[in-house]
């Protein structure tokens, strides 16, 4: 499907994209802020092994990781590494064994389970509620769902499972029925869709990782996605969903906000996206104003890094412009633009920070 998109033709080569970024010559306030205005919890990162290129846990050693979390006022980090069985074992051990509430591993769904039936299936069925009642008892808090359902997730047939597939309603209704949160992270950001030419505005961040391009044949449309999610939310009103990434649509902070409006077991974090939220202030805070019980904090910066969370606090807290999203004066990996910040009133600072993360968390 993407395997022909290499080398991409009219992509950056290594000399343009070492560059230096252009310096903006317009004079504006730089606010420095030395931390957020209450401690905060991080909804959505990665401690444990999963991701790590070489095998080690992402999140260091616990000693070392509380520090840093002080430094930084974090008051709980959302682990979404657990996996199941054995591997959650091992996360729940290193961390929430040693560290109680300031670590909350989410365990995934074993989604190779559906290889073994089809959706009208009772065996498949039940092994996904099987599934999720022995990673609660190994002391998982939440479950994580990748962009994989729905992307490249494929049953015993050969289909392609999308997120509201009756399968995998069955299992997030018994997440639900043993009081796990779900944080799911469906589709990805529009322009990975988008046809894949120099007017897409991820051009240059696709053409250096092509895998991530899915508007190839056969792959479902990012608002078929979307509508799937939305669907799955609204079939299991008895679990809570957090919506990674700004619910999946962060460059449409209008449709997120209907999304809320229909479905009220549904939540957005703000993983990963201050570029896109950044670029739309206003819309932003309004969002906030609108739905402030339901949007949650998460960095999706693994391992935590100080001057990327700082960069949180400088969008949230403060009205400075037209300042770097990604590391101060160097090109972004995203995309080409700079983001203003959104001065959100203080009063809202709290539930976006701590509040609604620990209503959801139950802590």
């Amino acid at each position: 499907m993407v395997s022909d998109l290499r080398p991409l033709v009219g992509g950056p080569d290594e000399e343009s994209r070492a560059r230096p970024w252009p310096r903006p010559q317009v004079v504006l306030p730089h606010t420095h802020p030395t931390g957020p205005a209450v401690p905060m919890i991080d909804v959505h990162n990665h401690l444990g092994r999963w991701l790590s290129a070489d095998g080690t846990f992402l999140g260091g050693e616990p000693g070392d990781l509380v520090a840093l979390m002080d430094r930084l006022h974090l008051e709980t980090v959302v682990n979404l590494d657990g996996r199941w069985g054995e591997e959650l074992d091992a996360n729940v051990a290193r961390f929430d064994a040693v560290l109680g509430d300031r670590v909350q591993t989410f365990c995934h769904v074993d989604w190779d389970l559906l290889g073994l039936g089809d959706a009208a299936s009772p065996e498949c069925h039940a092994r996904l509620e099987a599934l999720m009642a022995d990673s609660a008892s190994r002391g998982a808090k939440g479950v994580k769902v990748w962009k994989d359902l729905g992307l490249t997730t494929r049953d015993a047939t050969g289909a392609l499972v999308l997120p509201d597939d009756p399968r995998v309603v069955t299992a997030l209704r018994a997440a639900g029925d043993l009081g796990l949160p779900v944080l799911i992270h469906t589709a990805d950001p529009v322009a990975f869709f988008e046809p894949l030419d120099e007017t897409n505005e991820r051009f240059d961040e696709l053409s250096e990782c092509p895998d991530w391009w899915f508007g190839g044949e056969g792959m479902p449309t990012f608002q078929q996605l979307i509508d799937a999610l939305h669907r799955l939310v609204g079939a299991c009103p008895g679990t809570t969903f957090v919506g990674a990434h700004v619910g999946g649509h962060a460059e449409d902070l209008g449709a997120v906000g209907r999304a809320l409006a229909a479905l009220p077991n549904f939540h957005v974090d703000t993983a990963g996206r201050l570029g896109e939220v950044g670029r739309q202030p206003r819309a932003f805070r309004a969002l906030v104003e609108a739905f402030p019980d339901r949007v949650v904090w998460g960095s999706d910066c693994f391992p935590i890094d100080e001057d990327a969370i700082a960069v949180w606090w400088r969008f949230l807290e403060t009205a400075d412009e037209h300042f770097d999203y990604g590391v101060e004066g160097e090109a972004p990996g995203q995309g080409n633009w700079r983001i203003s910040a959104a001065d959100l009133p203080p009063a809202l600072l709290p539930g976006l920070y701590h509040d609604n993360a620990a209503r959801i968390l139950g802590l």
